[in-house]
Formats: structure tokens, C-alpha cells, sequence
């Protein structure tokens, strides 16, 4: 079966194709576009048809629209009830109607669709589907396993718990909306002057900065019901910490409240995976939903939760809705769905095309004998590198496709790259770290975390050696890296530590600050003009600044 996965009902709008029950290909519009997130004035944010796209992901499988089995929207307009709490009434019917009117708008962007060929698919299904289809729990067929989805809402809801049996989603709790738990992170967010359904990783990174000393009151408005659900009552949140001016550098008030924030969140989330351990018995977790992307939560459902493996959909926001609905449509047509093996879906660009636009770029560039370990030399000489290499990732990690990368052991490389990017200083870095290494120089926390989705213990030998990496609590959210997966990145790695005595070295998204990460390579050739980036690792070709 051939089935394109559609989300474009929020935000992060997307496209994926899966055929067959393989995932050949996914990317977010953004990529195209160069709008992060799909950002528009409201409510036109929300509503983002991915038609670049959709018209690329057919490109990739060499189809026709008119050859589809089926196109999974990720959203279903029937499952809204607009007479319950916590829906807007003068946006929610015309987001219904706009939902209810995807067949047109599809048929529009891909004039041999047939539209009946469109499928609705409920949202947090599609975010379930994300995760456990794609779970390499186990290869050769569907595995049986838990699931969680935490967001800030879907049509009526903001959660689901639930539980997969050969391929099928059984359905054990929900949570209806005004009560989200990704509302509340994204109302402190707002809060603590950060964008809104944007920039709540920002909160996560503030938190470790401050302490918890508004749980009391967090504990009080937030808590689980011990049936499978939660409530979040309203906050005031001005008697907790004043609001941040997003241009004041965050206060001990503001910290703090996010140090509250993030605990109580961690906390919930326990008590939702133990209920649903309770139900299911199962072994192994998925997760998904944007509150999925929230790495120190994860880590500890990993560290103190009852299951013994867990697995996030690295596009776990919204952007991976289109993957999961187009996974659970196949799957429902009768596809075994294959694992999902890679985040590297996105577009891809052969030599001559590379070289194509440094040749119209007019910059001189040089294809070296050896690649990775010019850029090894590179690093040690303490020189920010871009690197832009195969296939884009999927979701919004940098994992040594579209790449900035420095020197770990250079305490102020993080006040570098965030300059270099235009971020607030407390933000921290991330190390990519061969596999076979990680052991020895990351604790706690599942091993291997090839996604960046979970964080770990700098083992304290380590920590003065790689200040760049080590966030103020002493953990660092690593990129696990297999010689089989990524042959050059671990190349480079190897040749890096031979040439240093460090095993690890700084990896975050090559983009600057407003901008999606790069994905074609204009877009690489654009930010090495526009930030002091000093070489470039473009394909097999490098251009160095002069």
C-alpha cells in the first residue's frame, strides 16, 4: 500500500510516505518554507498545507498522487465536540470547517489526488502510531508495547494512554480538554517570556538553574486523578514570579518557577506511566506528543519509571502526526509496518548538486582526500564547523546531518556557538559521542540514545575535561553515534579523539536563531555567509572562511 501522511491542523505542518508498510520518506514544511514552525499571523499559524512538502515525498518514492492508496490527515474533524470546555469558540468551528474541507485543499496542492482516497485519522492516534509502530521493539512485525501521548491538545483531548496487541491500538484513558499538561508548560513558557509553542525547550534548560520551590502550589493545581487522567487547574501565575520581559535576562524568580514547572511535570508523568504499567504489564513504553520532546522527563520515566525499555518518536511533536497517521493507515490496511531504523528521511542531495551551487556560489572549495579527518583537525584547532552531510533529519534534533560543530573541551565554545547563533546564554550544547565510548564517559540514562532524546550523568573524571557539554547540573543530552549508521560521522569522532584525547565533540542544529535548520545546501552556503562559522563540510567538498 502506498499512504501520504498529511498534518497541517496546529503547527509544525508535515508530510510522510510509507509504502508498503516502509517509511520512505518525511519532512517538515519548514524545511521548504523557511518559516520555523510554520509561522504566520494568527490563526493562519495553525493551518499550513505542507504542499512542498507532500510534492517531495512523492518525488522521492517516484509516484503520482493519482497511484496513492490513501492519504492519512491527521486530524479528525469528527471527533471535536464543540459544545465541550476548553475550545475556543471563535477559532474552533472554523478550524473544524477548515479540517472538514482537507480533501478540497489537498486535491488543490495535488491535482490527480482522488479525494476520496483521504482518510481522517484522530490526532493522538496519529501521535500513538508515531511512536509504537516505529518502535524497534521488535523487527519483523508489529510489537506489542505501552504507550504514552502528552501534548497540548488534540481535537477535544490532551493525552492518551493506551497499549498495542498485534499491530492494534487498545485505548485504556484519556483526558479531556481544558486540562493539558502540555498547556500548562506552554502557559509558563509564555509566562517566562519565551514563545509560546516554540520555545518550551528554553524552560527545560532555565529549570536546572533554579529550585523547585513552587512545587506546593503546582503540586496543588496539578495532579494525577489515579484513574488514568490528571487535571490542571488555573495558575496565577503573576503571585508566583513576575511576567518576563523577553528582552531581561531571567531572573531567580524566573528560574525557580521554571525549576517548579518542569518538577511537577516529571512527577505527573510518573504517576500517568505507572497507572498505565499497572493496566498493561508491558515492558517496553513509546512515547509521543510535543511533552515527549521534554528530555529530563523522559530520563526519569526511564530511571525510576516500571518500564525497562523506552523508545521516543524522534519527531514526537506534531510534524510526526503525518508519519503516524500515514503508519497507522497502513497498518490498517493490512502493511506490516517496518521500525522506523532512521530520523535521516528528509532531502538529500547528490555531489554534482552540491557542487552545482558552490560553483554558482562563486566561493573557491576543495574536495579533500579525507573528509573526516580535515574536519577532526579542524576541531582540535578550535574552528566551528558546519556539516552538512546525506539525508535531513526528521523532527527537530540535529543529528549529524545538518550539524554545528566545536571543540567540547573549550569552556567558553558555549558561549561561542551561542553567539554564533544568537541564543540565550543559558542554553546549552550537545555532545555526539561514539556508542562503544559512551559508557565510559556518560552515566544514567539509556544507552544507546541515538536520537538525543533523553539525558545523562557527565561522569564526574569527565566534566572538567568537557566543559562545553556539561550543563550546570552536570548532565548533557548525548547523540549516540554507530559506525555502521554513520561511517563518516564516526570517522571524524575517531580521528577527533586521536588527534585531542576526547571521545566527544559539540554538536547543535546549523541554523540561527528564528531560522529551521538547513536543509538545502543554499541554505548551508547562506548561514556560513552569515555567521562566523570557519569551515564548511558541505557533501564531500569544504569551503573555509577567508
Amino acid at each position: 500500500m502506498k499512504v501520504l501522511g498529511v498534518n497541517a491542523i496546529f503547527h509544525d505542518s508535515s508530510a510522510a510516505l510509507v509504502v508498503d508498510g516502509e517509511i520512505v520518506a518525511a519532512a517538515e514544511e519548514e524545511r521548504f518554507s523557511r518559516r520555523k514552525h510554520g509561522k504566520r499571523p494568527v490563526p493562519f499559524a495553525a493551518w499550513e498545507l505542507p504542499d512542498q512538502a507532500m510534492a517531495w515525498c512523492l518525488a522521492e518514492g517516484g509516484l503520482d498522487a493519482s497511484e496513492l492508496d490513501a492519504v492519512a490527515y491527521a486530524y479528525d474533524p469528527d471527533a471535536v465536540d464543540h459544545e465541550g470546555g476548553g475550545l475556543d469558540p471563535q477559532w474552533e468551528p472554523l478550524r473544524t470547517t477548515y479540517a472538514r474541507r482537507a480533501p478540497l485543499f489537498l486535491h488543490t496542492a495535488l491535482p490527480s489526488l482522488d479525494n476520496s482516497k483521504v482518510v481522517f485519522v484522530r490526532h493522538h492516534v496519529a501521535h500513538a502510531a508515531s511512536a509504537a509502530l516505529a518502535a524497534p521493539f521488535a523487527d519483523g512485525g508489529a510489537a506489542d508495547c505501552a504507550v504514552i501521548v502528552a501534548d497540548g491538545r488534540g481535537e477535544c483531548a490532551s493525552y492518551l494512554a493506551g497499549q498495542y496487541l498485534d499491530g492494534k491500538l487498545v485505548e485504556l484513558a484519556a483526558q479531556d480538554l481544558p486540562h493539558s499538561l502540555g498547556l500548562l508548560y506552554e502557559d509558563a513558557t509564555a509566562h517566562l517570556g519565551f514563545a509560546r509553542s516554540s520555545d518550551e525547550y528554553k524552560v527545560m534548560a532555565l529549570a536546572s538553574y533554579g529550585t523547585p520551590r513552587f512545587l506546593p502550589e503546582l503540586t496543588e493545581a496539578v495532579h494525577a486523578t489515579g484513574d488514568g487522567g490528571f487535571r490542571t487547574e488555573p495558575i496565577d501565575w503573576d503571585r508566583l514570579a513576575p511576567p518576563r520581559d523577553p528582552d531581561a535576562e531571567p531572573t531567580r524568580d524566573h528560574a525557580d518557577l521554571a525549576a517548579s514547572v518542569q518538577r511537577r511535570l516529571e512527577d505527573v508523568l510518573l504517576e500517568l506511566a505507572r497507572w498505565t504499567h499497572e493496566r498493561t504489564g508491558a515492558t517496553d513504553l513509546a512515547l509521543a506528543g510535543g511533552v515527549a520532546l521534554n528530555c529530563v522527563a523522559n530520563t526519569r520515566l526511564h530511571n525510576e519509571g516500571p518500564f525497562e525499555r523506552i523508545w521516543v518518536q524522534p519527531a514526537a511533536g506534531d510534524a510526526g502526526t503525518a508519519l503516524g497517521a500515514a503508519l497507522h493507515v497502513a497498518a490498517e490496511l493490512g502493511d506490516e509496518v517496518a521500525p522506523m531504523r532512521t530520523a535521516a528521511l528528509g532531502r538529500g542531495w547528490s555531489e554534482a548538486a552540491i557542487e552545482a551551487e558552490l560553483v554558482r556560489s562563486g566561493l573557491p572549495y576543495e574536495r579533500p582526500d579525507d573528509l573526516a579527518d580535515e574536519v577532526a583537525a579542524a576541531l582540535a584547532a578550535d574552528e566551528i564547523v558546519g556539516w552538512f552531510q546525506g539525508r535531513a533529519e526528521f523532527g527537530p534534533r540535529a543529528l549529524g546531518q545538518r550539524s554545528l560543530l566545536a571543540h567540547p573541551g573549550r569552556e567558553d565554545n558555549l558561549e561561542r556557538l551561542n553567539a554564533v547563533k544568537g541564543r540565550e546564554s543559558f542554553r546549552p550544547v550537545a555532545p555526539m559521542v561514539l556508542a562503544e565510548r559512551a559508557p565510559e564517559v556518560f552515566g544514567r540514562g539509556p544507552q544507546p540514545s541515538p536520537y538525543m532524546l533523553f539525558v545523562h550523568d557527565v561522569d564526574p573524571s569527565w566534566r572538567d575535561r568537557l566543559p562545553a557539554v556539561t550543563h550546570v547540573d552536570g548532565t548533557a543530552r548525548i547523540q549516540t553515534v554507530d559506525r555502521a549508521d554513520h561511517p563518516l560521522l564516526a570517522a571524524m569522532l575517531a580521528d577527533f579523539e586521536r588527534r585531542t584525547g576526547l571521545p566527544a565533540v559539540v554538536n547543535t542544529s546549523f541554523n540561527t536563531a528564528g531560522r529551521p535548520m538547513v536543509d538545502h545546501p543554499r541554505d548551508a552556503l547562506e548561514c556560513f555567509g552569515s555567521a562566523p562559522i570557519d569551515l564548511l563540510a558541505l557533501g564531500p567538498f569544504t569551503v573555509r572562511r577567508r
